[in-house]
């Protein structure tokens, strides 16, 4: 299943899209492609600050316009031997064995059973009223095992799944707010159904506005996302992407392709994945919830979509909401949120939704009357599949 949609961020590059990667056919089968981080326990590498790229470090130091940063934990292979037994394929599918197949990761495992996230595009089949699917997670030792839909949260493209399978291996947690620009990821998953795939690369770039849409709603996700050149194909979405210890930082979810070529999309090395602390909040909530159900931050405005300058232009406010609450009036432009630049009105949501709903937040304006000026609030909630 292919949805293509419009990146703010991309839009001048006129021929790339963004695309889920959910598989179009489970073919099985087993491949791994597992690039060599290093043979050596630890090493210290140096990223250039302008381009990101990796350069070894014979001294262990950096010169001025380099970061020094910390590669692996033990080889590849040590670490894919940590992680593997904590991915799975997520497998939905019809009676005659077409339908979608993803990935997902084991998060949460007792004696009662296992909890699973995945991206909520590649479960999305399930929801359409009448459908003749069924889900199904092959653990990382070859069962295959029933699943159960917990709940999901389309806006930012994530689903939590249940099996009873008790006291599974499950991944480690790690922290996206400490990754950078060049550090080592791995990625996890079944593209085009070969489980127990991985690839290696590194982060590309940060806080990557991603806008996304499911066929089986009108309703977008968007996601800051990291982006990556670690290969990653239909088939991927919901696997972890991981750091250089084998801990999750990121949830494989879209792909940028070339639309000249007239083919399915595949990794032209332009991956991107929901960070892990922006999901851990929804995950939490689909968890404990006793609806299940999730929520998003609200800022209260709505854009207008045909200002063609330079942030993201106030067209109308909501009531009572956050910005009507901070004083921000109709024809204000947004141009800074939190400390990161606004190009337009596709970055402006992907940042607010990138907070969880309470928090407060800073956002530099341009006022109709050409003024700028600052206005902190505090943002609203709402149930995130509304």
């Amino acid at each position: 299943m292919f949805i293509f949609n419009r990146v703010s961020s991309l839009s001048t590059i006129s021929k790339l899209v963004i695309g889920f990667i959910a598989g179009a056919t489970v073919i099985g089968g087993v491949a791994t492609a597992a690039n060599s981080l290093t043979s050596a326990s630890v090493i210290t590498a140096c990223a250039d600050n302008s381009t990101g790229a990796l350069y070894a470090s014979a001294t262990g130091t950096c010169t001025g316009n380099r970061t020094a940063v910390s590669i692996g934990n033990g080889s590849l292979k040590n670490i894919v031997a940590k992680v593997a037994p904590a991915v799975v394929t997520v497998d939905v599918l019809a009676t005659d064995g077409t339908g979608d197949t993803g990935s997902g990761s084991i998060i949460k495992s007792d004696a009662t059973g296992s909890y699973i996230v995945t991206n909520n595009h590649v479960i999305d089949a399930l929801t359409v009223a009448g459908n003749p699917y069924t889900l199904a997670v092959d653990l990382n030792n070859g069962s295959k095992v029933t699943a159960t839909l917990v709940g999901r949260d389309i806006s930012y493209d994530l689903a939590v799944l249940h099996i009873a399978t008790p006291n599974l291996p499950v991944i480690a947690i790690g922290d996206s707010s400490t990754i950078s620009i060049g550090d080592p990821v791995i990625a996890f998953g079944s593209p085009l159904g070969l489980s127990g795939t991985v690839t290696a690369g590194i982060v590309s770039a940060l806080n990557r506005p991603v806008t996304t849409q499911s066929s089986n709603s009108t309703t977008q996700s968007y996601v800051d996302a990291v982006q990556t050149d670690a290969a990653i194909n239909p088939g991927n979405s919901g696997g972890p992407l991981t750091d250089s210890q084998g801990r999750m930082i990121g949830i494989n979810s879209a792909i940028a392709s070339d639309v000249t070529t007239g083919t399915q999309a595949g990794s032209i090395g332009l991956g991107f994945a929901i960070p892990v602390n922006e999901a851990q909040r929804t995950i939490n909530e689909i968890i404990t919830s006793p609806t299940h159900t999730s929520t998003r931050p609200v800022l209260g405005v709505y854009f207008d979509s045909t200002f063609t300058g330079v942030g993201a232009k106030v067209s109308q406010l909501v009531t009572g909401g956050a910005a009507d609450k901070a004083g921000i009036p109709v024809g204000a432009i947004i141009t800074n949120i939190g400390g990161s630049r606004i190009p337009d009105d596709q970055t402006a949501i992907v940042r607010i939704r990138s907070y969880a709903p309470g928090s407060t937040v800073s956002l530099t304006t341009t006022l109709p009357s050409g003024v700028s000026k600052v206005f902190t609030l505090t943002l609203g909630s709402a149930p995130s599949n509304s």
